[in-house]
């Protein structure tokens, strides 16, 4: 009687430690909007777990309150990787610096701070540690211990492999923004025969595609504006330009055919009060003229667990 009850017990045990054990990757998207200072969508950022290790994609508006309402502490995020130098995507890098320097549970930063971005990265955070040089001695002066999270290692990069440890590998390519921008990137991470695409601001992009066939997951930026709003306005036209559109983004994921295609960086910019805002079905319905296959409009705090299967989770209200 012991034995029918006990090993089914074990079997289940088992069953669920197996499951846990293959999901190879994590992603976090910890911010899911643009420019705009919204409270339902922080600024782009997307955290991505892996081989126990923390890696930041763009690091926008409101970074460290996302990482704490997730339970990590900011100060154990150390390798965080640029797709370019627009302010949303690089307004938080001081609070998530220098909040490592904190002698508390959300800080105690003990490696130093990488950085990889396109051209500009390093003289970039060369001014972040000058315009905060004040702050910096200080709490040094406070805390002697806080001088080992004040290193910054930045590396202005070119397209290829950029991060290869502990089976690892992180590779940068070029997208197209728009013409006045020539380096900004979208990455791909390679862990465990899995992998993610993170496409970073871009237009359609044939480079993009190369480097996300089969991926595992693609999370994309995409724009939408009603065709009223186009029609009578010159800005929302040239906002369009520089990134993806739904439909655009369904030919991307039509041939790339990841696992899952997930939405980022949601851009419905609020141009003229007169037109009414898109809405995320029209973003989904777009979407599908061109691609059939599992999507998902992001949201901030959803979670997407990625190994044998692919566990989503979206943040409780």
């Amino acid at each position: 009687m012991k034995s029918s009850i006990y090993i089914p017990l074990l079997l289940c045990v088992f069953s669920f430690q197996s499951t846990v054990l293959a999901q190879a990757i994590k992603v976090t998207l910890l911010g899911t909007g643009a420019p705009l200072p919204s409270m339902e969508r922080f600024g782009a950022a997307t955290l991505v777990e892996a081989g126990g290790n923390y890696f930041l994609f763009d690091c926008g508006r409101g970074v460290t309150q996302r990482l704490w309402q997730q339970k990590i502490p900011p100060g154990k995020v150390d390798n965080l990787f640029l797709t370019h130098l627009h302010s949303d995507h690089t307004v938080g890098i001081p609070d998530l610096w220098l909040i490592g320097l904190m002698p508390a549970v959300y800080g105690n930063r003990k490696k130093p701070f990488e950085v990889w971005g396109p051209a500009g990265t390093t003289e970039m955070m060369q001014g972040i540690k000058t315009a905060y040089s004040w702050d910096i001695k200080t709490r040094i002066a406070e805390y002697p211990n806080a001088d080992s999270g004040t290193v910054i290692n930045a590396q202005n990069i070119k397209e290829g492999v950029v991060y290869d440890k502990e089976g690892i590998k992180i590779t940068a390519f070029l997208v197209n923004h728009s013409d006045i921008i020539d380096s900004a990137f979208g990455y791909r991470l390679d862990y465990k025969g899995h992998s993610v695409v993170i496409s970073g601001d871009t237009r359609y992009s044939e480079n993009l595609i190369k480097y996300s066939k089969n991926v595992d997951l693609l999370i994309h930026e995409v724009i939408v504006v009603k065709e009223e709003l186009l029609a009578k306005s010159a800005l929302a036209r040239k906002i369009v330009n520089y990134h993806t559109t739904p439909e655009q983004a369904g030919k991307a994921f039509s041939l790339t055919k990841p696992r899952l295609a997930v939405y980022t960086h949601i851009a419905i910019p609020p141009i003229d009060p007169a037109v009414p805002l898109p809405t995320i079905d029209d973003i989904i319905s777009e979407t599908r003229k061109n691609y059939t296959g599992l999507l998902e409009v992001g949201e901030d705090l959803m979670t997407i667990e990625i190994g044998d299967t692919i566990k989503i989770q979206r943040k409780s209200k």
